[in-house]
């Protein structure tokens, strides 16, 4: 079982002169729900490397058990420094693919053509595609073989207008990942801010905030059982 996780290398939150990047709950969470699981992970960014942490998913009012986890394992810091270029990456040699959010993936993983393939490949080869709060931000340029958007008449979740405006990033962003998803179709729904919200409509899976991030990848193991 080889699970591939995709992360942002964008680092810039618009022209505001802040830093984004990943959000680190939803990608410790995930990593280690499929690592618990005894999955193969392997990890990739458009740019390779070390994909840039976002600064305030690191204070102490957003840890818990999975970052504190991450903070504690040598092994997984070191997989994280060293992603794989997406353009290096096949999308035959993984059984699933999962995307972790932060506000970085609206920037590069909405618009990068090797992220926009591999979807496109999964949804081909109906693998099971995963991705939680901006990550759903994936889906924007996405198409189905016939050309439809991907999302189109398939039930979905991620990052709502709600939780942009409480964040304060409503005017910073380049799209909401809301009203992206019902502009290409997407039958949308929500929690209520911040509580966990998981949507799965066939092998598509997508999460509403970090507080989905496990949740949604428990979602993904359950569709790749045998």
């Amino acid at each position: 079982m080889k699970i591939l996780m995709v992360l942002t290398s964008h680092d810039q939150l618009g022209d505001t002169g802040h830093k984004t990047g990943f959000w680190l709950e939803e990608f410790a969470a995930p990593y280690y729900v499929f690592k618990d699981a005894g999955a193969e992970v392997a990890l990739a960014s458009p740019k390779g490397g070390q994909p840039p942490l976002d600064p305030k998913s690191d204070d102490a009012d957003a840890q818990t058990a999975a970052t504190q986890r991450f903070h504690q394992d040598s092994d997984a810091q070191a997989a994280l420094g060293t992603t794989v270029p997406l353009a290096r990456i096949a999308p035959a040699d993984y059984d699933a693919v999962f995307y972790p959010g932060g506000h970085g993936p609206l920037w590069d993983l909405a618009e990068d053509r090797y992220s926009i393939a591999l979807i496109e490949a999964f949804d081909a080869a109906g693998k099971p595609i995963g991705a939680v709060c901006h990550a759903p931000a994936i889906f924007r340029h996405a198409r189905r073989s016939d050309g439809t958007p991907l999302v189109a008449g398939r039930e979905v979740t991620g990052f709502s207008n709600s939780e942009e405006e409480a964040v304060q990033l409503t005017d910073v962003v380049p799209f909401l990942v809301e009203e992206m998803l019902k502009e290409n179709g997407g039958n949308y729904s929500r929690a209520d801010d911040w509580q966990c919200h998981v949507v799965v409509d066939g092998k598509l899976v997508t999460g509403q905030n970090p507080a989905s991030s496990a949740a949604a990848a428990e979602s993904l193991l359950s569709l790749m059982a045998p």
